[in-house]
C-alpha cells in the first residue's frame, strides 16, 4: 500500500519522476496548498523498492509492505488458482 501525505507533499515530481516501474501519475485534484500530488495509479505494479519514499524530499511518501501470504492470496485470486 502507499500512502501520499497530502500535508507533506509540495509537488515536486520526482516520484514520478524516478520510479523504475511508473506507478505514479499526476492527480489532477489540487490539495489545500494548490498542488497536484503524485497518485499511485498502478499500485498493482509496485515492488516495493521504496525508491520514491528515499527519494521523497518531504517525507511525504509511505510504502506498507504487503505480508507475502497476502500477494499469495491475491495472486489465487485473479488466477483462480487454489493456494496450496
Amino acid at each position: 500500500m502507499i500512502k501520499v501525505d497530502s500535508q507533506l507533499c509540495k509537488g515536486c515530481d520526482i516520484c514520478i519522476v524516478y520510479c523504475p516501474e511508473h506507478i505514479y501519475v499526476k492527480s489532477s485534484k489540487e490539495n489545500k496548498k494548490g498542488v497536484y500530488l503524485p497518485f499511485p495509479e498502478n499500485e498493482n505494479e509496485c515492488k516495493e523498492c521504496h525508491l520514491c519514499e528515499l527519494l521523497c524530499p518531504d517525507q511525504a511518501i509511505t510504502i506498507i509492505e504487503e505480508d507475502s501470504s497476502d500477494r499469495n492470496a491475491d495472486i489465487s485470486e485473479n488466477t483462480g488458482d487454489k493456494e496450496e
